[in-house]
Order: C-alpha cells, then sequence, then structure tokens
C-alpha cells in the first residue's frame, strides 16, 4: 500500500484535531449553557421561595393581630359585659327580695331568667373567641361541658364516650363553632322533642377523621321534623366545611353523625 504524502498526513491529523477541538467546545458551550439554565432556574426557584416566606409571614402576622383582636375582644367581653349582667342580676335579686307583688316578682323572675341567659351567652361567645381553644380537646370538653350543664335539670341522662382522640390536633375557629352550633341544635331537639331518658355524645378520630355522634333513645324524628330549620340548618353548616351530617331515626331513637376532615 502506498503511503500518503506528508502534506496530506499532516492536513488529515490537523483536520481531526480541529473536529476533536469543535466537538470540544460544543461540548464545552452545550455543558455551560446547563449550568447557566439550571443557576437561572435554582435563582428563580429561590426568588419565587423568598417570596412565598415573605406571604407566609404576611399571613402569620395576620393571623396573629386578629388572634390579638380576639384576645382583646374577649378580655373586654370578660371584664365589661360580664360585670355588667352580674350587675344587672344582683340589683334583681334585691328587687324580689323587697317585691311584694306576685306580678312584679313574676316580671323579675324573668328578668333573672334572662340575665342568666346571656351570662350562659356570652360565656359562649368568650369560648368561640379564645384562640387557646382551638384544639379538638378543648372542643370535646366543652362540648361535654355545655351538654351536661344544658341537661341538668331534666331527666335526661348524659354519657360521653371517646376512641383514638389526639386532643393536641388543630381545630379552625369556624370548624370548632360550627360543629359546636350543630351540637347545641341536636341537644336542644333532644330535650324538646325526643322524650328521651338518656343521651350519648361519642367522639372518633381516624387519621385525618373527626367524628361526633349524638345519639338518645326517645321516640325518634318525625317526617316533619327532618325537613325542619334546624336540620337544615346542621347539614349547611356541615357542608360549609366539606363535611358530613348524616341522620338516622327510627322507634329506638335518633342518631346524628358529624364528620369532618381535621
Amino acid at each position: 500500500m502506498k503511503q500518503l504524502p506528508d502534506t496530506i498526513r499532516l492536513a488529515y491529523i490537523i483536520a481531526v484535531i480541529l473536529l476533536i477541538t469543535f466537538v470540544i467546545f460544543i461540548v464545552l458551550i452545550v455543558v455551560l449553557y446547563n449550568k447557566r439554565q439550571l443557576f437561572f432556574i435554582q435563582q428563580q426557584q429561590l426568588k419565587e421561595s423568598e417570596h412565598q416566606n415573605q406571604l407566609l409571614q404576611k399571613e402569620l402576622e395576620k393571623q396573629k393581630v386578629l388572634e390579638q383582636e380576639r384576645e382583646r375582644i374577649s378580655h373586654d367581653m370578660h371584664d365589661d359585659l360580664g360585670a355588667g349582667i352580674s350587675a344587672l342580676k344582683l340589683q334583681a335579686e334585691f328587687l324580689k327580695q323587697k317585691a311584694e307583688d306576685d306580678d312584679l316578682q313574676s316580671d323579675i323572675d324573668e328578668l333573672l331568667k334572662t340575665s342568666e341567659e346571656m351570662n350562659i351567652s356570652m360565656r359562649e361567645m368568650l369560648w368561640s373567641l379564645n384562640s387557646g381553644n382551638d384544639t379538638l380537646g378543648s372542643f370535646i370538653d366543652y362540648a361535654v361541658l355545655y351538654t351536661g350543664n344544658f341537661l341538668k335539670k331534666t331527666k335526661i341522662v348524659v354519657y360521653s364516650e371517646y376512641e383514638s382522640i389526639i386532643a393536641e390536633t388543630s381545630l379552625s375557629t369556624e370548624m370548632r363553632r360550627n360543629l359546636f352550633l350543630c351540637l347545641k341544635e341536636a341537644v336542644n331537639n333532644v330535650y324538646k322533642h325526643s322524650h328521651a331518658s338518656t343521651l350519648k355524645l361519642s367522639f372518633l378520630q381516624e387519621e385525618n377523621t373527626f367524628s361526633m355522634k349524638i345519639s338518645d333513645n326517645g321516640t325518634g324524628i318525625s317526617e316533619d321534623q327532618k325537613e325542619g330549620n334546624g336540620l337544615r340548618n346542621m347539614k349547611r353548616r356541615m357542608s360549609e366545611l366539606s363535611g358530613e351530617c348524616n341522620i338516622l331515626s327510627d322507634n329506638s331513637g335518633t342518631y346524628l353523625v358529624f364528620k369532618i376532615i381535621v
């Protein structure tokens, strides 16, 4: 085989070197471009993260201001309104002792009853305003306490049971308020319509689902009552929380089950 002339071989070697150099150059350009793009993306993500952190910080500050305002209103109500109701009640009791007219005493009794109802309503409002009560444990404790106090002068015996409850589980003010109003309506219905001798509160937590069941051994709910405002309001409140309200009623009693995601 004939060897290539030195000039052609040299040209060939130079061409190969130039080609390799060009390929290396292209590879370096691609690598540098990718690094720059990666750096740009990381910078954008960092800016976005900083922006999200700023938004979160503002939201936390906003929540803190709201909580402080709630606490202020709670303290003002306790100090001013609470003191005013207590003074009104004392004055009414003093007048009742001095009153001799039966009609006047009856009117004063109504005044005392109204002042007691106002005091109970105020305590409920103070409980709902206190951000320290935004936990599952606090809600359950208050639900049991409220039900017992509401029915203590009746013949209805109250029972309660708990299963797998994590007391520290966070519960928003809106959830807590709507759950309590559902409980309040349900307990009032038992008192007014059920003719029951027992009422049972059952609380269950399964992972991120919380259930509250209110059951009684009364006469059940009639078809007319199933369409009443009270039951419609309970279903509406649970719908607002993306929860469930299930009602089962027969001759052996009524079961109301409320479920939410916590």
